[in-house]
């Protein structure tokens, strides 16, 4: 009987073989964990759609992200509820506002840890879309001042690194600009470059209490349909400043993280979205599959797609489990 000279089977017969020839790599410094703070000093409140995931006052914030830092993670990224919400989201870019404080807080209490902030309106408006609205329409730029008046309020408040995820296009020259002119030219700018209008953002918009209060967002989100586009969309913002590119969501766009690394040498980011998050969490409270298991498998897939880091609401629990 014949049989075949390479046997690949045997770099797999034992836990250490595997390891040792393993090519993807997930790791702790290699995730950034998102933090919801609230005004007040109330108590941390459990978010009914993200398990494990708080909605945080300041103080509170500070202490989660020492634990966070201790663990070898590389950065939070901080996504703010504000005391009043108005059509301008004015809360978003006001010095005292909650993820302004926020930022303050955590600085104070950690040493090395980066702190990312989230620069979008959504949050703030009363109508829940992430710009500046006349009538039914999203306008775009009218938006971008605020935009670039909220990432300044972020780096004077002590951000490492501001991430606009609003999809207005010309955001991230406008954002470069007014950081350069406030004295804050080495503020990274994490650019949210291909934004998909998904469906796997439900719990985040729960969390965050984000949704539109009329039509949807896929006027200035992605079709999930398209690639190409998505890479124009890069190119635009490394010609405007960006210094790292974001895809959101990650699992059911991995061949356009693939695209994007391929076609562009700024590091590439993925963003391990609410829905994906608390589905095989869903899944893995009925038993239908090993969360441990699902979760580490999902995120080395988005490593291995060619994101450098990734965010996800898993990164507290990774740097246990890896």
């Amino acid at each position: 009987m014949s049989f075949p000279t390479e046997r690949p089977r045997r770099l797999r017969r034992t836990p250490r073989l595997r390891a040792l020839v393993r090519e993807t790599r997930v790791t702790p410094e290699r995730l950034v964990y998102p933090l919801f703070v609230v005004p007040g000093d109330g108590p941390r409140r459990e978010i009914p759609s993200l398990p494990g995931c708080f909605h945080l006052s300041a103080a509170d914030a500070a202490r989660e992200a020492r634990e966070v830092e201790s663990l070898g993670i590389s950065g939070v990224i901080l996504f703010g509820l504000p005391r009043a919400k108005d059509p301008l989201g004015t809360e978003g870019y006001a010095e005292d506002g909650v993820v302004q404080k926020a930022v303050r807080a955590i600085r104070s209490e950690c040493r090395d840890l980066l702190v990312m902030t989230d620069v979008c309106l959504c949050e703030y408006t009363s109508h829940g879309h992430c710009g500046v609205v006349d009538g039914a329409e999203v306008k775009n730029d009218p938006t971008l001042e605020l935009l670039a008046r909220m990432a300044v309020s972020h780096a004077r408040a002590g951000a490492h690194v501001v991430a606009p995820s609003d999809m207005m296009d010309g955001r991230v020259r406008a954002i470069r600009t007014a950081l350069d002119a406030s004295g804050f030219a080495d503020t990274p700018i994490l650019s949210y470059a291909a934004k998909y209008a998904s469906a796997f953002y439900g719990p985040f918009r729960e969390a965050a209490d984000s949704a539109p209060q009329f039509g949807d967002r896929r006027g200035y989100q992605m079709d999930p349909a398209n690639v190409r586009e998505a890479l124009r969309e890069c190119e635009q913002d490394v010609a405007e400043g960006a210094d790292v590119l974001m895809i959101k969501p990650a699992m059911p766009n991995l061949d356009v993280i693939g695209a994007v690394r391929e076609d562009f040498d700024l590091p590439v980011a993925a963003y391990n979205v609410s829905g994906e998050y608390a589905m095989l969490k869903a899944a893995a409270a009925k038993g239908w599959l090993d969360e441990r298991q699902a979760a580490v498998e999902s995120l080395t897939a988005i490593k291995r797609a060619g994101a450098d880091f990734i965010v996800s609401y898993w990164a507290k629990e990774l740097a246990g489990w890896l």
